[in-house]
């Protein structure tokens, strides 16, 4: 119960402050722009609802911050607060301060430098990153080959080297799954370049998809071409009281190690046998200090994202250093200096770019589900559980989001920026503003879809609870 508070607490902070870095960083993209652009602001706010703290600033803005850090904005003269200008208040002696009577490109600019910040950012922590801790991880080398699996019937054995996927390069598995996450829902070919263990002669080797990975809420790319990585120990370190894992006499600090008489490769293996095996009795043996002790766990049975039936027992896996365990030729390390670092940063930012707009993409046309879409719950999970990994985990979870703020931002939705943009582009074609009346029905259409959109996403978040 504490560890759930306290859990809980360690959840809710990490939303506050990565919701109020990327808020904040948004906005001052519009602030930035708009006084370089000679527009006079007249509020710059982070947060909705009422206003905890207010003050006056030197420069004459009012700022402000709320309590609810899921957006922002930026007020400036001859502007409203819709996608509809107002100009009747802005007298003649301030026009020139006005937003609504700047040359259509600088309105462009103010309104696309949110998003752009958001790319900035990405870029920043992702240089940061690269200069700090480089590139550490460990080497696709696959440590096991599932019987009967599409792995197995391509060719992939045990020790091959994946050196490519689709032609990207891989050092890691991280990059592997990167890459693999890409061809989510897709149908047709992947292709994966080989270092054979048996062979000094790189090969090709095609695995061939249909809708692949489509309907999975937690999706394992290798795993379920049936490539089984190298793993950690399925040593256990806490039991959820009352849970099944208890009443089969499970202890912390037991090494599972055969069920029904199968070894367990790893803590993944561990967790796919016991959701394959809801509400049956399996015959554990672990490892509890230099004996062998025998046990029968009986999984629950729940549901999971998607509504499959799957085992649970309530179990934690033990932290383990992995340079404790890894051997040094599965270890993968790049380093970069402070120039070096500044071309995988840009690269890193607009593969996962392109990555969460065709993500997007591939929703709206049905290729992968809408339980993808996430609210503030899940990201308050993820926020905490990444901070609680160290900071590089979560400078990448937070370049990451960033990156997502400005891509969904750029979308041609009105509301957002990207459909002020579309706007913008319009009246330049037809050289006038769109009409004050189509303005307002794409608002109206805006609202809808964003609505929807946040009722989608706390929904998926409260059934990722259930």
């Amino acid at each position: 119960m504490i560890m759930m508070i306290q859990n809980f607490f360690v959840s809710a902070l990490a939303l506050i402050v990565t919701l109020g870095i990327l808020v904040t960083i948004h906005e001052f993209g519009h602030f930035w722009v708009a006084r370089r652009c000679g527009v006079k602001v007249l509020r710059f706010s982070i947060g909705f609802g009422k206003a905890v703290k207010t003050w006056i600033g030197k420069d004459g803005v009012e700022y402000v911050i709320a309590p609810i850090p899921l957006g922002g904005y930026v007020k400036m003269l001859g502007q409203e607060d819709t996608t509809v200008s107002d100009t009747s208040d802005v007298s003649a002696s301030q026009r020139h301060q006005s937003f609504a009577f700047k040359p259509i490109w600088q309105r462009m600019a103010i309104v696309a430098a949110g998003p752009i910040a958001n790319f900035l950012l990405a870029i920043f922590v992702f240089w940061i990153i690269n200069v700090s801790y480089g590139v550490k991880g460990i080497a696709p080398v696959i440590n096991g080959v599932i019987d009967d699996s599409p792995a197995y019937s391509a060719g992939l054995r045990t020790g091959d080297e994946i050196l490519a996927v689709d032609g990207e390069d891989t050092i890691i598995w991280q990059q592997v799954s990167m890459q693999m996450f890409a061809r989510m829902g897709e149908s047709g070919t992947l292709v994966l370049s080989i270092d054979p263990v048996d062979s000094n002669v790189t090969r090709e080797v095609s695995i061939p998809i249909s809708s692949w990975m489509g309907d999975d809420t937690q999706p394992n790319p290798v795993y379920d071409l049936g490539i089984v990585q190298f793993e950690i120990p399925a040593s256990i370190s806490e039991l959820v009281p009352g849970g099944r894992a208890e009443a089969g006499g499970l202890l912390p600090g037991d090494e599972v190690l055969f069920v029904d008489g199968r070894a367990i490769r790893g803590w993944t293996h561990w967790v796919d046998v016991i959701r394959s095996n809801p509400e049956l009795t399996l015959n554990v043996v672990v490892k509890r200090g230099a004996t062998e002790t025998e046990l029968q766990l009986r999984p629950a049975s729940i549901r999971d994202d998607s509504g499959r039936e799957i085992g649970s027992i309530g179990a934690y896996v033990q932290n383990v250093n992995l340079a404790d365990i890894l051997p040094p030729e599965m270890r993968r390390e790049i380093s970069y200096n402070p120039l070096s670092a500044i071309q995988p940063a840009l690269k890193e930012t607009w593969n996962k770019s392109v990555f969460v707009l065709d993500s997007i993409k591939k929703m709206v046309i049905g290729l992968i589900s809408v339980k993808h879409i996430n609210g503030p719950i899940t990201i308050a999970q993820v926020a905490g559980e990444t901070a609680s990994y160290g900071l590089e985990v979560y400078l990448g979870f937070l370049a990451l989001l960033s990156i997502s703020l400005g891509v969904l931002n750029l979308l041609p939705i009105p509301v957002l920026d990207g459909g002020h943009l579309l706007y913008y582009m319009i009246e330049v074609v037809i050289r006038r503003p769109v009409p004050e009346r189509i303005q307002a029905w794409g608002l109206q259409i805006g609202l809808l879809l964003i609505s929807g959109i946040m009722v989608l996403a706390m929904y998926n978040d409260v059934t990722r609870l259930l």
